[in-house]
């Protein structure tokens, strides 16, 4: 199969400030994976190397929104993929949470930042089986860096529009299930007046349904629990979900904050406290969500089938 021809290297259409954090949060992750490698176990770990850094999303497209002050109260993220050349320098928790972690403190970088992380062989065999999201990225994505001599990726082949039908309908029966499973045990819980457990399950009752629609829309959802960061991609690709959690004041993005906590301290933390008033008001807004998902999926598997229509 051949390969694609040089992805874009430009930054030109970003202001000053941020190709400054971008080059920054390049240089963070390089010196923090360069040390997580260094005391490595074994002799292979220490061979691991990032091979390309991708920025994608809104800020490669020239589509993202800045406006933190406003009534909106809303700031694009910039979205990374990282390509590495082993299977045993992806694991997170291992090689890169110090990397997020310092990210995060880093009083130079005001824009948020996600990341995902693969292999080369990952990514091209995606490009391969046709996922949008892989190629999207490739299509659109900037490289930040690339190592020299690196193989480069694939030239994606689409999927038949019988096959991304039959995969959208698959992951919208599979992942709603999951949904209306988790809020059935959210309202149990808030009856039980089990608060911090009801807390947990509206999270996972969350996830499922950014995953959910992730998957129809582009057979791909990154490998995390972070409602943040899944909410940052959904958005992308349906921007009337931006409504759904309201930014503009401190309480609305606090209550926010505590369902995203909700995952880990709401299970482990004995200083984590939610109340009953919290949670309706977070499971009325995960209500609006459910609703949009499924509008939105059902909307693109439609279309879908009228693809197959066409083709056969």
């Amino acid at each position: 199969m051949p390969n694609m021809q040089a992805m874009r290297t430009d930054l030109d259409h970003l202001p000053h400030g941020k190709q400054r954090e971008l080059a920054r949060v390049t240089e963070i992750l390089f010196e923090e994976f360069a040390d997580a490698t260094a005391g490595a176990s074994s002799p292979k770990k220490k061979q691991g190397r990032i091979l390309k850094v991708i920025l994608f999303g809104s800020y490669a497209r020239g589509s993202w929104v800045d406006e933190p002050h406003t009534a909106k109260g809303y700031l694009s993220d910039y979205d990374l993929l990282i390509v590495v050349n082993q299977q045993s320098v992806v694991d997170f928790a291992t090689y890169w949470y110090r990397a997020e972690d310092r990210i995060m403190r880093e009083t130079g970088i005001r824009t948020p930042v996600n990341f995902i992380v693969h292999t080369l062989e990952e990514v091209n065999n995606a490009l391969r089986e046709g996922q949008y999201f892989f190629t999207d990225i490739i299509k659109e994505g900037i490289a930040l860096y690339d190592l020299k001599g690196s193989i480069p990726f694939v030239t994606p082949q689409p999927q038949t529009a019988e096959e991304a039908l039959a995969t959208a309908e698959k992951h919208f029966e599979q992942r709603m299930e999951g949904v209306r499973s988790a809020f059935e045990f959210f309202e149990f819980g808030l009856k039980a007046k089990r608060y911090n457990d009801a807390a947990f399950m509206l999270h996972q009752a969350v996830e499922r349904l950014y995953t959910c629609l992730l998957l129809v829309e582009t057979n791909y959802s990154p490998s995390t629990h972070s409602i943040k960061f899944l909410r940052s991609l959904a958005e992308q690709i349906a921007p009337d979900l931006i409504a759904v959690w309201p930014r503009e004041t401190k309480h609305e993005r606090r209550l926010f904050e505590l369902l995203k906590r909700g995952y880990i301290d709401a299970r482990y933390s004995e200083h984590y406290i939610i109340t009953e008033e919290e949670l309706a008001w977070l499971g009325s807004r995960a209500a609006t969500l459910q609703e949009l998902v499924e509008a939105l999926a059902r909307n693109k598997i439609s279309r879908l089938k009228a693809d197959t229509a066409r083709e056969t």
